[in-house]
Formats: structure tokens, sequence, C-alpha cells
């Protein structure tokens, strides 16, 4: 009777479990629900970018003026910041000292002058004598000495004249170009030092250089946009001034220095730009734009808000045939407004998530809402 009963028992418990199915339900529990999400087929299309480069407006010229004698300031004849003229008369240095100097050169000069035609007078006598043999010939030879003695005095004084004019021509400061000068160092009555003091800088004005380090691997680019002449006005080369307005005048390559920084691998690249309201400034920031080169062609644009970054990285949720979320790594391009230009990790027809990426990780099931289809 009792192994009747445990017999029945564990035929009954065995019905039980059989009943239950166990597996069906563990994967029922399992499995979530797919999530909702909006996606994008991506397409290749046209775009107009341009690619920005910082850069620094520098002039073609430069000068820092400099006294080249010592002295008071006794005339100033400009305004700081005034354009000025080549040649024009910018400053003087008391001269008296150098003028009495020159006069005194003068004086001796004439001396000198006196004392040769008084010795050429002599020996043109004495070679007259010489010839009557009226005179010993050693007179006569010093003559001739003094002669030469007295041209070479004459040359001495011509040298100091010619030193001490220059000091005089020093005590006038002119314009050594055309450009815009700036804020006087010095006033009125200032003792200056030969050498020494710096006076003032002038900069030429129009037009205006802008420098850029160019990355090594863009030099054949910038060869071609320096060899190019016929640049269109769409490709020609563009300023971003310092408040995000864009320079009216466009630019040219004016020369791509000689060698690449070997620490930064850049090479120091200088455009030039008419300046003719004198809107540009030296050392004023600015960032340079080229037109890409890839502009005219189609590539491939998904909207920016769609991508995700991690450690410098960026990724977005391709749904695939089966409804699952697959990531993707990318190769990103210029950024177009609200889109993002993608070189590699993506191809055309890909269903890209655009909205509730956030809850998503790869492999996740999903379901693409109604408005997505219609974006589709």
């Amino acid at each position: 009777m009792e192994k009747e009963m445990k017999l029945l028992f564990y035929l009954s418990l065995a019905i039980i479990l059989a009943s239950c199915d166990p597996g069906k339900k563990g994967e029922q529990a399992k499995t979530p629900p797919a999530i909702a999400v909006s996606a994008e087929v991506v397409q290749k299309q046209k775009a107009v970018y341009y690619d920005e480069y910082p850069a620094t407006v520098a002039a073609l010229n430069q000068d820092d003026l400099r006294a080249q004698v010592t002295g008071y300031i006794t005339g100033i004849f400009f305004k700081d910041g005034q354009h000025v003229r080549k040649g024009q008369r910018l400053y003087n240095i008391d001269r008296q000292q150098y003028q009495a100097n020159l006069d005194q050169a003068i004086a001796n000069l004439n001396v000198s002058k006196a004392n040769l035609a008084k010795a050429q007078q002599d020996a043109d006598r004495y070679a007259d004598l010489l010839k009557q043999d009226a005179i010993a010939k050693q007179v006569y030879d010093h003559a001739v000495a003094d002669l030469q003695s007295a041209k070479m005095q004459v040359e001495a004084a011509k040298s100091g004249v010619r030193n001490v004019g220059t000091s005089v021509k020093y005590s006038f400061i002119s314009a050594p170009f055309s450009g815009t000068i700036g804020i006087s160092q010095v006033k009125m009555g200032a003792l200056v030092t030969a050498n020494q003091t710096l006076l003032n800088t002038i900069s030429s004005d129009d037009p205006m250089a802008v420098d850029v380090a160019v990355d090594q691997k863009e030099i054949p680019r910038f060869i071609q946009l320096q060899q190019n002449s016929l640049v269109t006005k769409e490709a020609a080369l563009t300023l971003i001034l310092p408040n995000d307005s864009l320079y009216p005048q466009t630019g040219k390559v004016f020369l791509i220095d000689r060698a690449v920084d070997p620490q930064t691998g850049t090479i120091k690249t200088r455009l030039i730009f008419p300046n003719p309201k004198n809107m540009l400034k030296v050392g004023m920031s600015v960032n340079i734009r080229v037109k890409n080169n890839a502009a005219d062609s189609s590539m491939l644009l998904i909207p920016y808000k769609a991508v995700t970054e991690q450690m410098g990285e960026y990724f977005v949720f391709v749904v695939d045939d089966s409804s699952r979320a697959i990531q993707h790594k990318l190769s990103l391009g210029t950024r177009i407004n609200d889109k993002v230009v993608v070189k590699q990790g993506l191809n055309e027809g890909d269903r890209v998530v655009i909205e509730g990426f956030q809850k998503l990780k790869d492999s996740t099931k999903v379901r693409v809402t109604p408005t997505a289809s219609k974006q589709q």
C-alpha cells in the first residue's frame, strides 16, 4: 500500500511538471520589448562647404623707427595712427651741434682745397724751373710730395663732410615707405639716444598679409591655389573676421615658406588681402576659409544629432534587416549646419537612428516609428 502511494505521488508530480513548460516561460521573461526609435535613410547629397584655418593678420612691411643720433626731439610732424607717405618727415632731432660740426667740416675742406691749389702752383712752377736747371731736383721732389699730401688732405676733408653730413641728415627722420604710423613713444623735448630709443613703428596697410600655419599634408593644396591664377569667386580665399562676419575682399596665396617646422609639422603660408578701408589690423586673429576640394561631389550626410562620442571616437546606431540596432564606428568630416559629412563607417541606404538611441545598446531590438517611416 505504501509503495502504491509513493508511485501515485511521483506520477502526479511528473504530470504537473510536464504541464508547466518552464522553457517557454523563461524565454518570455528574458525577451525585452522592442524600443521605439526614429530613423533616417542615409543618402548621398551635394553640399558646398569650406575648411577653416586660424590665421593672424600681419603687415607686408613693418619698421621700427629708432634715433640714429643723440639729441632732443624738436619736431613731430604727424598724428598718431595717421597714414603717412614715403619720404614724409616725421621727427626732428635738435641738429644745432651737428650743423655746427658740418660747418666746421666744410671750412676744413675749403682750407684743404686752398692748400691743394697752392701746392699745385708750387709743383708747376718748380717743374718749369727744373727744366731750366734753375733748381735742384730735390726741391721739385719735395713740391710734388707736398702736392700729393694736399690732395689726400682734401679727400680726408671731403670724408669728414660726408660723415658729419650724415649725422645732420639723421636728425631728420622720414617715413621709409607709405603706411600707418603708430602711437609716438616720445614727446616733444624728450632726449633720445642713438640706436637705442624707439620712436615709433610704421607698417604698410594696403594690402595686408595673413599668415597661417598649414599642416604639411595640405601643402599640395595650397601650392595649387598659389599657381591657379583663375580662381572663381566661389572658390576664392576668404576671411572670417573676429566678429564672425565675412570680410568683403578676397585674397590669394602670396608665398609658402621654404621649410616645414619639424616640431609642429606645419609650414608658414602667407596670403595677401586688399585693405582699402583699413579694416584689417596687424595682430588681428582671423580664420581663412577655403572651399573644400570635394565640395562639388556627392557625399554621405547624416544629422549631427544622431552621432554619439565615446573617448574621442564617434558612433551611430544602424537598424538592420532584423530590426536590431547595430553600433557603427564613424570617421567624420566637416559639419555643415545641422548635418555632418561621413567619410567612413556607413553606406548609402543605411537606416540611422536619429531619436531614441540613448536607450540602445549594440544589437538591441528596435521598432521604427511611423514618423521615421515617412522620412524614408
